[in-house]
């Protein structure tokens, strides 16, 4: 799975805290899960599992990675984006939350950024049951003329609000990331925001709740691998159980070469009856 979401043209991340009990500290440590969605031809979210929250997790996993990457605008990254190989796309969610947080203490200097990065999702609806072609001559038309009016704009306020409100932390936000912030519309399988990884991550942010942390980094490690076959098991409208329960017990007796038969998307298209929905997914 992992291997095919390297080889894709698109790969969307996120990651959120995943506690591990360290007994050096006497408490659980902030360790991380991190996932790694791939694009439509290589439909598998896999998650991986570092530490801390240090570049090196994202190197380690994107190495030999050549496409786009959308995520949010961690410093991480950056090592990641450096060999040229990979091309940051930004997140427009991540830019009209600010703007939505400042407004709550500016409404007058704020909202009319998040009504223009309205139009911009209501491009988006638009284009939503349309082809890549489609999409991509939409955002052409319609997203681009709506993007230089939102810098126009971030330029003006920028000479009129305080340099330390949250206003200005929202437009120097929004200024810093321009260029990837408006890299969606160079391709029209990109999409205007990373969601669909921050949803990936979300299971993992309610589930700590209940399981609390694991118990070493082996169970990090094993957690982030279940993570991988039951979250792409979701995206695929899978019954996890129903997927786990036979791929374990025929895996034993399976050569390698044909090992790929038992990926979420391939089991399912061979076993009709067995992927339907259930209340796990």
């Amino acid at each position: 799975m992992k291997n095919r979401v390297l080889s894709g043209e698109i790969i969307s991340t996120d990651d959120t805290i995943l506690p591990v009990i360290d007994k050096s500290l006497h408490k659980a440590r902030k360790s991380r899960a991190w996932t790694y969605v791939g694009d439509k031809n290589n439909p598998y979210n896999v998650f991986h599992y570092t530490q801390s929250r240090k570049r090196d997790g994202p190197l380690e996993f994107l190495a030999g990675y050549k496409g786009y990457l959308q995520a949010d605008a961690f410093t991480g990254y950056d090592c990641v984006y450096a060999s040229g190989d990979v091309i940051e796309v930004a997140c427009w969610a991540h830019a009209r939350r600010k703007f939505v947080e400042a407004a709550e203490r500016s409404p007058k200097s704020a909202l009319p950024a998040v009504a223009m990065i309205k139009v911009l999702y209501e491009i988006e609806e638009e284009a939503k049951e349309a082809t890549t072609e489609q999409r991509y001559l939409l955002r052409q038309e319609k997203s681009i003329p709506q993007l230089k009016k939102i810098k126009e704009w971030l330029g003006n306020q920028k000479t009129k609000v305080l340099p330390k409100s949250l206003t200005a932390l929202a437009i120097n936000y929004a200024l810093a990331q321009w260029t990837a912030l408006n890299r969606y519309t160079e391709n029209g399988d990109l999409e205007i925001d990373n969601n669909k990884s921050e949803r990936a991550v979300k299971p993992i942010a309610i589930g700590r709740k209940n399981w609390m942390f694991a118990g070493n980094n082996n169970a990090g490690h094993t957690a982030a691998i279940l993570y991988s076959f039951v979250d792409t098991c979701k995206r695929h409208k899978i019954d996890p159980w129903a997927y786990l329960n036979d791929v374990l017990t025929r895996i034993n007796d399976m050569k390698m070469t044909d090992l790929h038969t038992l990926l979420p998307d391939v089991w399912q298209n061979q076993t009709p009856i067995k992927s339907q929905n259930s209340s796990l997914v």
